[in-house]
């Protein structure tokens, strides 16, 4: 018996490979192998003798190389976990990651403090350059009884959102194609979740890393990264509700500056929260209406 050929002496070399590339290098190969073999990673730790046939060999060795050559893992095997669901992923959009987990845990948190919202009967959330639906889909399974509304401006987006809001058994968000507010019903929203672009355009990390495969257009924004973020943050307030709230995904360098377009636009109690590495990530505030 050939041992090259275990679970275990594959998962060690690929390891060992992607340690040039990636801070998650065990991880990424695990995830390989169980796409190879479709099973989870529990199977591997169990079973790390089992030696995999000619066809498992060379599609593990192939998606290695794909890894090696820089593509995300998520684009890889087609999927990614997002909170508590599974995402298929296309080059289409964003790649879901764990700090905008960040912004659904404070959502959820701050929704549940408002007490404002208990004189609504009906409770309404807009997510805003929506991509895969993470956000939205995530808050609507944990929100059920809200009616979500989720736009993209790029087709693709809103068809892959659509299919994973299908995949995960989500019937409370609607998406739709928008560019941000300008295809939204003229009617009023209990909270407001966007992750937009909002690295500047000259930012040398996009020519690093897994972002090297994901679109630019989704990525990157004008002035100094803060254009699309001072765009949503002053038409909002036509989409709120009295005391209706503002959550917006940023750079971690881009707390102040974001605080700052809340404050000179009215919204109050204003703040940025920090995110799994401790680094200022989503700011939110309250429009209330003045009188």
């Amino acid at each position: 018996m050939d041992n090259k050929n275990q679970i275990k002496w594959l998962l060690n070399a690929a390891t060992s490979t992607f340690n040039q590339i990636s801070d998650t290098a065990k991880l990424d190969a695990e995830i390989l192998m169980c796409h190879v073999l479709d099973c989870n990673r529990t199977y591997l730790f169990t079973w790390p003798d089992k030696v995999l046939d000619e066809t498992q060999i060379a599609l593990f060795h192939q998606l290695c190389a794909k890894r090696q050559a820089g593509h995300p893992i998520a684009h890889i095997v087609g999927y990614r976990a997002f909170w508590t669901l599974n995402l298929k992923v296309t080059p289409t959009t964003l790649i879901p990651r764990p700090d905008t987990e960040t912004l659904v845990e404070h959502a959820l948190l701050l929704v549940a403090e408002q007490k404002d919202n208990q004189q609504y009967e009906h409770l309404t959330g807009l997510d805003l350059g929506t991509g895969t639906g993470a956000i939205a889909l995530s808050l609507a399974s944990e929100l059920p009884h809200w009616d979500w509304l989720a736009a993209d401006f790029i087709a693709d987006a809103v068809t892959l959102a659509q299919e994973n809001a299908e995949l995960n058994g989500i019937t409370n968000c609607k998406i739709i194609q928008s560019d941000w507010f300008e295809q939204i019903p003229n009617t009023k929203f209990n909270l407001i979740v966007s992750n937009p672009p909002y690295i500047e355009e000259n930012d040398p990390h996009l020519k690093q890393g897994d972002v090297r495969f994901e679109p630019l257009s989704a990525l990157t924004a004008a002035d100094n990264g803060l254009s699309d973020i001072k765009k949503i943050v002053s038409q909002a307030k036509d989409y709120l509700h009295d005391n209706g709230l503002l959550i917006i995904e940023h750079g971690n360098t881009q707390g102040e500056a974001i605080r700052d377009v809340f404050i000179q636009n009215g919204y109050r109690n204003t703040s940025t929260i920090k995110d799994l590495s401790e680094n200022d990530r989503i700011t939110v505030g309250y429009f209330k209406l003045m009188g």
